[in-house]
């Protein structure tokens, strides 16, 4: 495929434009459509209101490109409007079959026109597929309105670029090189129109950098005054970063249609012009003389000969329009009195004598009419080129002097003062810029120089206001060069010393951080509320606060010599004049806030070391409370721990009898009780440690909660230890037990459980001679009614007493069951219920059967049975 932009620019440049098939450009749709979603909404417009420039002949449009053509009746109907030509007749049915036979045969057309439809079907563009339906559309533009277009020798696309081309060259800021970019800021558009019709635009007044105007104007004046429908939107070509070439092309060959073949026409007008050549005061013809006639002609001569120039065309003008008057009106009289002078016969006698004068004088006039002629039109071509350099230097001269206009203060602004180191490279790319610029016009100033000489050479009539302004352009030229070096030796000096002030600001700023970050940080450690316990914790404060203070010599040198780096940099900008402009851009430390931290430190220092002190005191008050308390309670702690063993070694080992015991203990407790001013007094230390608000005491491990339990403790141990001696001796008195009895219990019973659970209890009964799981469940039925889980010891004992003496026969359980009952045979539960505990009574109700004997009662119990399941029947 041909490469357009290759092609292109050979035509531009001048050499042969290469030819590219249209049916190639056919092809290229199906490449590159809708690679865009601005490009597919450019398109939908502009092949809308194109099919609609031509459907509109036949009284209807369209509004939907890929619906309104799904029935293939208007697709049809469009070809036959551009054709010229009547297609098949089309298939009026709705079915899915009619629409596909109807598009069809629009598509047989097209190809019959020698187009290749690729991957272009009926089906697509009956489903209404958009692609395939501007692809199809697009064919058909370049067919029948691209495809024809012939400029030199190219065709289709290249021809219609390279007419565009022609037609744009004189206009400034136009240069077409293709369908997309070249059309985006609208002024090829108005060039068009304003080269076939001038009267519609004033391209003078058109900006290239107002594009959406441009557009608009350009798009409105079409559709108004060249019936050419507005076929895209301004916002959507200046919005989009390449436009769709397809919708330009099309848009543009309307143009090309409505301007082929149109010719400008100018029409000159004239003025009826008074000759001077034959002023009626250089004499009338004698035509009675010969010699008359040879006088005028010479008089004539004379005049012609006058080759006096003149200052302006208009005036040579005007002398070349007396001069075709005088040919028109006097040389033709001459030429009548010449002939009525040889014809008459009056003078034939003198003809002789006076026929060479007067052909000479004749032919002496037609040599000076048309040397006169020649030195006319001579000088009229100079006077038209002065006229043209003339224009051509003050057009340039006036151009200059508009870009100059406003340089030199530019130039000598001294903005650069007062600008940062970032404003001041900005101002030097900036000034290169306009350097740039600048030696872009020398050209120009060159341009006017030369005219101005040539229109000296050529005696230009003005040259003294002409070298006037010349010489005004070069001086003026000379001095922006000498500002515009002065310019960047300045804004170039600025910046190395900008560069210097802002390495110094880098530098400022990296030491200034952390030293800010160090004294805010000091400031929050003089400040912080420290909570201390003991001296040790105080101490340690004092020591880092030490070594803190012995740090600020050199923590305020490091603050000088960030001062002396602010110093510099102002004395750096003092010396060359320079203004800075707001402070550090690296940082928002100033000098002034790391000075009034530095003496908030200082302040704060002697306030941290008072505070420090005073706490030190108090922790040595706090110490000696501790010790004080610590000395009394490590006494006090081991001498109530070798009374609590003592205790329980006296309860273990029961030495004598239990009256001597009894004795002994309560001497015990005497002395116990002798000991309470030792407590009394911790307590008023502990009460003095408590008011210092003092929370440890690492002299001692007793604290005074674990000395009052453990004296609590102490005195209940004792007086449980005397309660239960007590209990035995009456449970002894009572139950008739045995002192050795009493000891064996105790023993077996303080052996096996001190918490006395049911698993030790069970392990204490076995070593009694308890045996099985249901003789231990019932004993734990009488010593753990309430099945706590726990067996204390005066339970065991009533237990151990009850199975040792109140049963130990039958006989009296019989007797006692006999009095309960009244002496009868039997008794209730209700009876059991009202004489014995419910425990008890449950326990006996359990164990009885029913009493059946002759004089039997509702609810009778035997309670013989209880007695042969109590004990068994040998025992009976």
């Amino acid at each position: 495929m041909v490469d357009y932009h290759a092609s292109n620019n050979q035509a531009s440049s001048g050499g042969p434009a290469v030819y590219m098939d249209p049916r190639e450009q056919e092809n290229d749709w199906d490449r590159d459509l809708l690679l865009d979603p601005a490009w597919e909404k450019q398109q939908r417009k502009t092949f809308t209101a194109w099919c609609n420039s031509h459907l509109r002949k036949a009284g209807t449009q369209i509004e939907n490109i890929e619906e309104d053509f799904r029935d293939g009746l208007k697709l049809m109907l469009l070809l036959e409007v551009i054709s010229g030509e009547r297609l098949p007749k089309p298939e009026r049915g709705k079915m899915r079959v009619h629409k596909i036979n109807n598009v069809n045969k629009a598509l047989d057309y097209i190809a019959s026109k020698g187009v290749k439809l690729v991957s272009i079907g009926a089906e697509e563009i009956v489903d209404g597929n958009a692609k395939m339906t501007l692809g199809m559309i697009w064919t058909i533009i370049l067919r029948f309105a691209i495809q024809d277009i012939s400029v030199e020798e190219t065709s289709a696309k290249e021809g219609l670029l390279l007419w565009c081309q022609r037609k744009t060259a004189p206009y400034k800021n136009v240069n077409v090189q293709n369908f997309h970019i070249s059309w985006k800021d609208g002024l090829a558009f108005n060039a068009l129109i304003h080269r076939h019709r001038p009267e519609l635009i004033d391209y003078d007044k058109l900006r290239k950098d107002d594009p959406l105007t441009n557009l608009n104007n350009a798009f409105e004046v079409a559709e108004k005054y060249l019936d050419i429908p507005k076929m895209m939107d301004a916002e959507d070509i200046v919005g989009t970063l390449r436009p769709d070439e397809k919708a330009i092309m099309t848009y543009v060959s309307c143009f090309y249609h409505a301007f082929s073949g149109a010719q400008k026409v100018s029409k000159a007008t004239t003025q009826p012009l008074t000759p001077d050549l034959c002023d009626t005061s250089q004499g009338h013809w004698q035509c009675h003389t010969g010699q008359g006639c040879s006088l005028t002609l010479w008089a004539h001569t004379t005049l012609l000969r006058n080759n006096k120039k003149q200052k302006t065309m208009a005036e040579m003008q005007q002398k070349l329009e007396d001069f075709r008057g005088y040919r028109r009106v006097h040389k033709e009289s001459n030429a009548v009195i010449q002939c009525s002078v040889l014809s008459s016969v009056w003078w034939i006698s003198v003809l002789a004598l006076w026929l060479q004068d007067i052909n000479g004088s004749w032919h002496n006039l037609e040599g000076a009419e048309k040397g006169y002629e020649e030195w006319m039109l001579n000088e009229i071509r100079r006077l038209e080129r002065l006229d043209h350099l003339a224009e051509k230097f003050r057009q340039k001269a006036t151009i200059h002097e508009s870009w100059t206009d406003g340089k030199e203060a530019m130039l000598t602004q001294k903005d650069y003062e007062t600008a940062s180191l970032s404003e001041v490279k900005a101002l030097l790319r900036k000034h290169e810029a306009f350097e740039s610029d600048l030696a872009a016009h020398q050209d120009r100033v060159e341009q006017i120089a030369a005219i101005a000489q040539e229109l000296n050479e050529l005696d230009y009539y003005d040259s003294p206001s002409v070298n006037a302004r010349c010489q005004k352009i070069c001086e003026q030229w000379d001095a922006l060069g000498s500002l515009t070096q002065s310019r960047r030796e300045s804004l170039e000096r600025t910046e190395k010393q900008l560069e210097s002030i802002d390495e110094l600001y880098l530098e400022y700023a990296k030491r200034a951080a952390p030293f800010n970050n160090w004294m805010e940080g000091a400031m929050e450690d003089l400040q912080d509320m420290f909570i201390v316990h003991n001296i040790e914790e105080i101490q340690g404060l004092i020591t880092a606060h030490e070594q803190f203070k012995s740090t600020l010599p050199e923590a305020n040198k490091e603050r000088e010599a960030i001062q002396a780096i602010q110093a510099e940099v102002q004395k750096i900008a003092q010396y060359n004049g320079i203004k800075l402009s707001g402070g550090n851009p690296y940082t928002t430390i100033t000098p002034k806030s790391i000075d009034d931290k530095w003496h908030k430190v200082e302040q704060l220092v002697p306030q941290r070391d008072r505070a420090l002190q005073e706490e030190l005191a108090k922790q040595q008050s706090n110490d000696h409370l501790r010790r004080k308390f610590a000395t009394q309670a490590n006494i006090v702690g081991p001498w109530i721990q070798t009374k609590m063993e003592e205790i329980g070694r006296i309860s273990i080992e029961m030495n004598g009898t239990l009256e001597d015991q009894l004795v002994n203990l309560r001497e015990y407790e005497q002395s116990i009780i002798e000991y309470k001013p030792n407590i009394d007094q911790l307590e008023g230390d502990h009460q003095l440690i408590q008011e210092a608000l003092i929370f440890d005491n690492k002299y001692t491990a007793y604290t005074m909660e674990h000395l009052r339990v453990g004296w609590e403790q102490l005195l209940t141990t004792i007086a449980r230890t005397i309660n239960e001696i007590e209990n035995q001796i009456l449970t002894r008195d009572a139950k008739g037990i045995s002192q050795e009895q009493l000891h064996e219990y105790r023993t077996s019973f303080n052996h096996f459980d001190k918490v006395r659970g049911q698993h030790e209890f069970k392990a204490c009964l076995i070593s009694l001679g308890y045996d099985g799981d249901a003789e231990f469940a019932r004993i734990m039925g009488i010593v753990d009614p309430n099945n706590s889980g726990a067996v204390t010891f005066q339970a065991f004992i009533d237990f151990m007493s009850r199975e040792t003496t109140d049963t130990d026969t039958a006989d009296q359980v019989i007797a006692s069951f006999k009095i309960l009952a009244a002496d009868k045979n039997f008794i209730t539960a209700e009876e059991l219920r009202r004489e014995l505990p419910p425990d008890q009574a449950e326990y006996c109700i359990a164990r009885m059967a029913p009493y059946s004997g002759p004089d039997a009662k509702p609810g009778a119990l035997d309670y013989m049975s209880f007695s042969t399941a109590l004990y068994g029947e040998s025992d009976l």
